[in-house]
């Protein structure tokens, strides 16, 4: 099996990639490098470019003309930065996805993977969703996913385009054979932020504290990186079963656990040698309490579930810390 994989020189979608290659499917990269890393494509089939570009992708599925499936992982993803930049966010994540659902389409191609977002769904007084919550994102890089899913569903309704889309809590870690993982060394998330301060001997900022937890900290579903990766693997497989006609549907990928940021700094503290203190700050543009998933729909139709705990998640983000320059050159 071959795999078209958009966006695949970025975090997900090169651990993505190299799931599929463990797993015997052929990934083909196609990425902008706008974040992503050439690093991560080597070895592997690559197109720089664009989703967008009609040419670009007309002259890929030529050259692979066996590719079954696509994983579009292609996004800009940090919450502050689409609070300060909609139009880009919006250009990039949904006017770019609707041309490249349009070249799919040209091409013949019915099967297609998403990568959405569980930032998309207003959560319930526990904090817990599933698929069937309501939606009401409250960021725009949050709405870019939903108007997305939307835009598939509908695309989906009419035409031979099947789509499933995969609604991700809280990514961790990195490969664990630590060929890839964040590629930014200053990453925007609360367990980037304490391997930096960590780094430079300063408190963690826990950025928002009146929120309606138990700490009044934030709460996330983290889910280890190389387990998202297995379910798109296990969703390869599964994708005729899961959609055998035209339409499209969702599925939440997290591990049911609801972890706040305090407690992801005490769990942090366990695993390094030399405890991060932490300071309270306020919240960032765009944060929300959070939410984890009370689902079992991956289970169900795709056979997953989660295996890395929380701690192997820190410790993989951390040993992959202490190797990113050498497997990526250089600070980016």
């Amino acid at each position: 099996m071959k795999v078209l994989i958009a966006g695949g020189a970025g975090y997900i979608g090169s651990t993505v990639a190299s799931a599929c290659s463990d797993a015997g499917i052929t990934p083909v990269v196609l990425d902008n490098l706008v974040t992503g890393r050439r690093e991560f494509a080597q070895g592997r089939a690559f197109h720089e470019g664009d989703i967008a570009d009609g040419p670009l992708i007309d002259r890929i599925f030529a050259e692979h003309p066996d590719i079954e499936a696509v994983v579009h992982c292609a996004a800009l993803i940090v919450v502050p930065d689409s609070v300060a930049d909609p139009v880009g966010y919006y250009r990039a994540n949904v006017a770019k996805s609707l041309e490249f659902a349009g070249h799919l389409l040209r091409n013949g191609c019915t099967r297609m993977i998403f990568s959405s977002s569980a930032s998309i769904y207003a959560a319930g007084a526990d904090l817990t969703v599933d698929e069937d919550s309501p939606v009401d994102p409250q960021s725009p890089y949050a709405r870019t996913k939903a108007v997305c899913e939307a835009m598939f569903a509908d695309i989906a309704a009419t035409q031979p385009l099947r789509v499933l889309s995969l609604r991700y809590f809280n990514p961790i870690g990195a490969d664990p054979k630590l060929r890839t993982g964040l590629q930014l060394r200053r990453p925007s998330h609360a367990l980037g932020k304490m391997i930096q301060a960590q780094e430079e001997g300063v408190p963690f900022r826990v950025t928002g504290t009146g929120y309606p937890t138990r700490d009044g900290s934030g709460i996330r579903d983290y889910v280890h990186v190389w387990d998202l990766a297995a379910a798109h693997v296990a969703a390869l497989g599964a994708f005729d079963d899961v959609l055998p006609e035209a339409g499209s549907t969702a599925v939440n990928l997290g591990t049911g656990t609801g972890t706040t940021v305090r407690e992801l700094l005490d769990a942090f503290n366990e695993v390094v040698d030399t405890s991060v203190p932490s300071v309270d700050a306020e919240a960032r543009p765009g944060d929300n309490a959070g939410a984890y998933t009370r689902s079992d729909r991956a289970e169900r139709l795709l056979g997953w579930r989660p295996r890395y705990s929380l701690a192997e998640g820190i410790r993989h983000s951390l040993e992959w810390a202490a190797v990113r320059e050498d497997v990526l050159g250089g600070p980016a």
